[in-house]
């Protein structure tokens, strides 16, 4: 069939499947580091999820919504990767296919499939398994490197639990104790430490992300403003109150932090068009992490923050628009 559509005209090569590809492979930087760490555990939720959500894409596209199945697209692939990256890597099996379920099925295909979810698929799916399997998904698996049939479990805190019940700390002897606890820069970069499986490791977001800018798959503007606008309101905080549970560099290295600023609130589908929208998005992100990590009862906001600010791109998108060259602002 031939679409006509008006000037100006350009052929790219550019699609959803190589956009999904890139994105593939700079995501792969950080599971190598988690199987190292954490074993066949971690490759194993990992497959898992991956399976799931190509699965239930499949099934809810041709099955239940008579729909071509877009599994070709490979974005539901990228969806069980970055969900396995939110995920402890000795979760159930069942239960991350649960998450699958959410991600894909309710989040993705139920709004009409690629380009119309309004929230991440991964992180509502994690975000779901959290509030319904707390404790599953507060377990960790302690990293041995290389040690692939690792099963050393522990329920002791991450790096943010730790920060997190500093100020209820009531003397200097427990202070120094929990303080001694957390991982030092280099560990925290590299990857040593306990955690969701794909946001132990620094290093291999970092070397991943900027794939993706070398590709021009994503543009700087979001983890630019999302980490930066986080980064000032934990430093004036912390020069403010000394407490080391504010310490702004060990906050920035911890948690999911990176994995969500790098390849998550960067989402094509779930974040504004425009670049003033963009700056806006980002600094919302950055404002709702510090406000959830400093003040509520969670240790981390990065998955409840992306999630709040998704549901506002379609404001941001009317009112940040920019203006048509010849017009008036509307």
């Amino acid at each position: 069939m031939l679409k006509i559509s008006t000037a100006p005209h350009f052929y790219s090569s550019t699609d959803t499947r190589s956009i999904m590809r890139d994105v593939i492979i700079a995501l792969l930087p950080a599971g190598a580091v988690a199987i190292a760490l954490f074993g066949i555990a971690a490759l194993t939720t990992l497959v898992t999820a991956v399976a799931g959500c190509v699965f239930f894409e499949y099934a809810s596209t041709k099955w239940w919504f008579k729909q071509p199945p877009a599994t070709r697209d490979l974005s539901a692939v990228v969806t069980g990767i970055l969900l396995a990256y939110n995920l402890p890597c000795n979760m159930p099996v069942w239960m991350t296919l649960i998450g699958c379920f959410v991600a894909i099925v309710i989040t993705k295909t139920a709004f009409g499939g690629i380009g119309k979810n309004l929230f991440n698929p991964a992180l509502a799916g994690r975000v779901f398994l959290f509030i319904s399997f707390p404790v599953q998904m507060t377990t960790w698996v302690r990293p041995h490197l290389f040690d692939f049939m690792n099963t050393d479990v522990t329920t002791s805190a991450t790096t943010l639990n730790i920060l997190k019940h500093v100020d209820a700390t009531s003397s200097a002897t427990q202070l120094t104790a929990k303080l001694d606890k957390l991982p030092d820069y280099l560990e925290m970069f590299l990857g040593y430490t306990g955690g969701s499986m794909g946001e132990v490791s620094a290093l291999a977001l970092l070397l991943g992300f900027l794939y993706l800018l070398y590709r021009k798959v994503v543009s700087w503007h979001i983890p630019f403003y999302y980490l930066g606008t986080f980064f000032i309101l934990t430093g004036i905080c912390w020069l403010t109150t000394s407490s080391p549970a504010v310490e702004p560099v060990t906050h920035l290295l911890s948690g999911g932090l990176l994995l969500g600023a790098f390849f998550m609130a960067t989402d094509y589908t779930t974040s504004p068009m425009s670049e003033n929208g963009k700056i806006i998005f980002a600094v919302g992100c950055g404002v709702l992490t510090f406000v959830i990590r400093r003040y509520s009862s969670y240790p981390e906001g990065v998955s409840f923050a992306i999630l709040i600010m998704n549901a506002f791109v379609p404001l941001i998108d009317k009112y940040a628009h920019p203006r048509i060259f010849g017009t008036g602002r509307k």
